[in-house]
């Protein structure tokens, strides 16, 4: 099959792509000084490299690294919601990267899309909710056998690979990116709490303060988006299943109950949980008129729109990416982004200085994976910490941070047993 050079919404935006993927470079001096070294030693030469992330400018900065590599790159994207079509015409103008991503494109245009990026057989793939590495396991088995590894960025992804590393079907190892110190606890924290809340803002105007958010799902992306809605003033509720994380969430300061018992209570509800129906239909009868909800997880199952839609008698766009379904009673139920990202639909995602981090494990995890592929074995493998320290430190010479260092007394003392009170 003839690959095709791109297949993006409009070439001519380019100029003005360029700009955003500039503006979010300034703040990702991590991933800048990786890109420096790669320029010298060229450790992906000769590498083809599959990416199906969310085509944004960084992201954009990340592809830039990897040709700066030496590697052959191929970008899809990860949703359809979150391309950034300026980025995307930059990407394949001025940086001569293939991309196959069209905002608001069909679920039929973007499988079309995975599989373009899969004709290119690479060797090694990238991945945001493992969509390429699943259709490579599945319908496109014929070029696996050339994959050295991939990289999985997203806790959903994670997930799903170590489902089929368990089943023993996964056929080549996975580094899995999400996992990084310096990838979750950032990105997923400060990254999802902030661009959560700023898409919801941007697609509604509403007013946090005094009203009552509904978290389902305290993992990082959950803990970040409740710190976050709190510090604005709201009175937030968060639904778990996981009685750690609901103790957790309890000693944090948050209220948590069952999600059929917060329904009547909430007046915006945020998925971040990476399972399905976690808001269903039994929910949406209890909710008050006006109640809003969305998803921050990865991908649109959170939200039973399917069954929203049999119970609705109407349903209309009331404003971009803004749906509101009239049920009985005349209830007005508002659903944003189809239930999709709502942080990377309704805004930019995460903020450059927090991607530079996760952008950064994934340029070196696909170094590693160069590195050391005869010696992994076909399973999901956490980032090496001696990466994760070493972008840390980056991160912190980049700020201009300055932290202490142990003595040889105090070395010793850790490393020893005999020395007690």
């Amino acid at each position: 099959m003839k690959r095709i050079k791109s297949d993006i919404k409009n070439i001519n935006l380019a100029s003005a792509g360029n700009k955003r993927i500039l503006w979010a470079d300034k703040d990702m001096p991590v991933l800048a000084q990786i890109r420096a070294g790669f320029s010298k030693k060229k450790p992906l030469k000769g590498v083809k490299l599959a990416a199906c992330l969310h085509v944004t400018a960084e992201t954009a900065n990340l592809m830039r690294t990897l040709k700066t590599g030496g590697a052959e790159v191929v970008l899809c994207a990860s949703n359809p919601l979150s391309t950034q079509d300026d980025v995307a015409a930059s990407l394949v103008k001025d940086y001569g990267v293939s991309v196959f991503a069209i905002n608001s494109e069909s679920r039929k245009t973007y499988y079309e899309h995975i599989n373009r990026a899969i004709d290119l057989m690479p060797n090694i793939t990238m991945d945001d909710g493992a969509d390429l590495v699943s259709l490579f396991h599945s319908k496109r088995t014929k070029g696996i056998s050339r994959i050295i590894g991939g990289t999985e960025e997203t806790t959903t992804g994670v997930i799903r690979l170590k489902a089929l590393a368990l089943a023993g079907k996964l056929r080549y190892p996975i580094i899995a990116v999400n996992n990084a110190m310096t990838k979750h606890f950032f990105d997923n924290r400060y990254g999802t709490g902030q661009s959560t809340l700023d898409g919801i803002i941007r697609l509604t105007d509403i007013l946090l303060a005094g009203s009552t958010v509904v978290i389902a799902g305290y993992g990082w992306c959950g803990r970040g988006t409740a710190l976050k809605a709190r510090g604005m003033g709201a009175n937030v509720i968060v639904t778990e299943v996981d009685e750690i994380k609901s103790l957790e969430a309890v000693m944090d300061g948050f209220q948590v109950m069952p999600m059929a018992t917060a329904a009547p209570q909430g007046d915006l509800f945020i998925t971040l949980t990476g399972d399905i129906n976690v808001i269903d239909k039994k929910h949406f009868l209890k909710m008050k008129s006006g109640a809003i909800i969305c998803n921050s997880g990865h991908f649109d199952v959170e939200i039973n729109i399917a069954g929203l839609k049999k119970m609705a008698h109407a349903r209309k766009t009331v404003k971009r990416l803004v749906d509101e379904y009239t049920l009985v009673g005349n209830k007005k139920i508002y659903v944003l982004a189809e239930g999709r990202l709502v942080n990377l639909a309704g805004a930019e995602g995460h903020p450059a200085s927090v991607m530079d981090m996760s952008f950064a494990n994934q340029a070196l995890s696909s170094e590693y994976i160069m590195k050391y592929y005869r010696k992994l074995e076909n399973r999901v493998y956490t980032i090496p910490e001696k990466i994760d320290r070493n972008i840390a430190r980056l991160k912190l010479k980049s700020i201009n941070i300055a932290i202490d260092k142990l003595t040889k007394e105090q070395e010793k003392y850790l490393s020893s047993w005999e020395i007690g009170t």
